[in-house]
């Protein structure tokens, strides 16, 4: 029997066939994340995922258990991605320029892998970035979810900035990063503020401008803080 209406084929246990369930995995994801997006989590419900990606509800909770799990496999799948972007985007810098990195040239390298999945890898990768920016200012729960999926790259950030510039307090590095991250998650949301601001003289779409303008700002206000 072939999958109808979103529904995957089922063994005889009542299972997704396993031929189609890592498809169907990741359209219950793509759903949910463009609704945790537009909606933040606690305006979106199980039902609405499962209309989205058009399964049954119960197979939300066969793949991913509770909401809350569901979003937390939401934001781990890119961010796997991510940290592994950065990562080596910082290890490359740091091994091409021994003895000579710069804040301006680290913080290039720590941002530019979020500036070109945003330019290139489609609506999921906007939808992603809009939702970290909303986790990134939640008070209640935003930061112990952050913690848990970024803290190792954010403090390779800050120890390599560290190398750069080995005179710098830890402790204005962190508040230099608290800093860099409002102006990046912002500046990644293309919220269309700016448009509007502006009265069209700058376009919240335009990475490119952003990204002439932003590595720049991050790493002055570094430079000011350590000195």
């Amino acid at each position: 029997m072939t999958a109808t209406r979103g529904r995957p084929r089922k063994d005889g246990r009542g299972r997704p066939a396993k031929s189609s369930g890592s498809d169907m995995r990741q359209a219950i994801l793509d759903a949910a994340e463009g609704l945790f997006a537009r909606h933040g989590f606690y305006g979106v419900t199980t039902r609405q995922v499962a209309a989205e990606a058009g399964v049954d509800t119960a197979l939300i909770h066969y793949y991913f258990g509770a909401k809350r799990e569901l979003f937390d496999a939401v934001f781990l799948r890119r961010a796997e991605i991510l940290n592994q972007d950065r990562k080596a985007s910082m290890d490359a810098y740091e091994a091409a320029n021994p003895g000579t990195m710069t804040p301006l040239g680290v913080i290039t390298a720590f941002i530019e892998p979020l500036i070109e999945r945003s330019l290139t890898g489609g609506a999921g990768w906007k939808n992603y970035f809009a939702l970290v920016a909303q986790v990134n200012n939640t008070p209640a729960w935003g930061g112990e979810t952050m913690h848990r999926f970024f803290d190792p790259v954010v403090r390779q950030l800050v120890d390599t900035l560290k190398r750069a510039r080995p005179g710098a307090d830890l402790t204005e590095l962190y508040w230099g990063y608290q800093f860099l991250t409002g102006a990046m998650m912002l500046a990644l949301s293309e919220t269309g503020r700016i448009d509007q601001l502006s009265e069209g003289l700058c376009r919240s779409n335009d990475l490119d401008a952003v990204r002439k303008r932003l590595y720049r700002y991050c790493a002055a206000g570094f430079e000011t803080l350590i000195g």
